[in-house]
């Protein structure tokens, strides 16, 4: 007792005990761990901004103006690119096309994909060998594909119209890709087959990350196979769900190459996306100034739908993910 006597009176004169090199290492750590992120990060966002936030902010500058791409732009015209793009008839055409492969998309493919992804998840003889076959298309370039499809739907001559007139019905046959009426529907059959099976892929792999224990114990309950499905397989495989729709509705919106080998966006406009308008005005018309307007156009309704998508729908995924973070340090 004398001694711990001794030693507070000491440290209540003397004061308390300087901080040594041990007090200083959280310090020290933390300007390391700072000077390490910057270190890895820096180059990507020294990328980033030369290759995105750059070409970004020049055809935003681009568009105030009347340019043909010739010399250095001049002819300064405000908003009036804008305003022209509120009233461009094609513009307007490209947004309700836009929304229709989005709803196609979200409503037909990815269901079609979930659908098959559940069978294709069933101990089935030679599962292997059609996961690789409905993949397959993923992998073909979308030019290989748009090539490939104009040739299947070439009128008459086609395989499809071929096909359909060796079992009767050749009156279902048409101009498929130059038809107004028919263009859309063939396209989005086109886009199906080429994009299905990479969603297909995103499915298979989240029900395998549902453990089976959870449905045995299901099935010992009385739960049948859409009951297990409806309240087992779908929460759980809800994380994978979102990022396929985001994706699916995200590569809608900026669909270019595939419309572009098959139909270059005709007829009369009748299957022209924003991206292939885009094209037109400023490799074709040489019309940069308008052609920067659709581009930031475009680049405003990805982000807005991106930045609400992650706000209202992935915003529970994403809390999830760094708790989980936070939890492992």
């Amino acid at each position: 007792m004398t001694s711990t006597y001794v030693k507070d009176a000491a440290q209540a004169v003397t004061g308390p005990p300087r901080p040594g090199p041990a007090n200083r290492r959280p310090l020290a750590r933390r300007v390391t761990d700072w000077l390490t992120a910057v270190s890895f990060t820096l180059p990507a966002l020294i990328l980033f901004g030369a290759l995105v936030l750059a070409p970004i902010l020049y055809a935003l500058y681009v568009s105030l103006f009347n340019w043909g791409g010739f010399g250095s732009p001049t002819d300064y015209t405000g908003l009036d690119n804008y305003s022209r793009l509120a009233k461009d008839p094609v513009f307007l055409g490209d947004l309700w096309r836009g929304l229709l492969l989005v709803g196609f998309s979200v409503l037909v493919q990815l269901p079609f994909a979930l659908a098959m992804a559940v069978l294709l998840n069933q101990k089935l003889r030679g599962r292997a060998v059609y996961r690789m076959l409905f993949f397959a298309p993923y992998v073909l370039s979308e030019v290989i594909t748009g090539v490939l499809f104009s040739m299947i739907f070439a009128p008459d001559a086609g395989l499809a119209d071929k096909t359909l007139g060796a079992i009767g019905l050749d009156g279902l046959g048409g101009l498929w890709f130059a038809d107004q009426s028919t263009v859309m529907p063939t396209l989005f059959l086109v886009m199906t087959w080429k994009y299905f099976g990479f969603h297909m892929m995103l499915y298979l792999a989240g029900l395998q990350s549902i453990p089976a224990e959870l449905h045995e114990a299901a099935r010992i309950d009385g739960a049948g196979a859409w009951q297990r499905f409806r309240y087992i397989t779908l929460p759980l495989l809800g994380p994978t769900l979102r990022i396929s729709a985001f994706l699916s509705v995200i590569g809608a919106i900026q669909l270019f190459d595939l419309v572009w080998v098959i139909s270059q966006g005709g007829p009369d406009h009748a299957s022209e996306t924003m991206a292939i308008t885009l094209f037109q005005f400023g490799f074709k018309r040489y019309e940069i100034g308008y052609a920067s307007a659709i581009s930031i156009a475009l680049f405003l309704i990805s982000l807005v739908f991106a930045l609400a998508y992650q706000r209202f729908v992935l915003r529970r995924d994403t809390e999830g993910a760094l708790t989980n973070m936070r939890a492992t340090r």
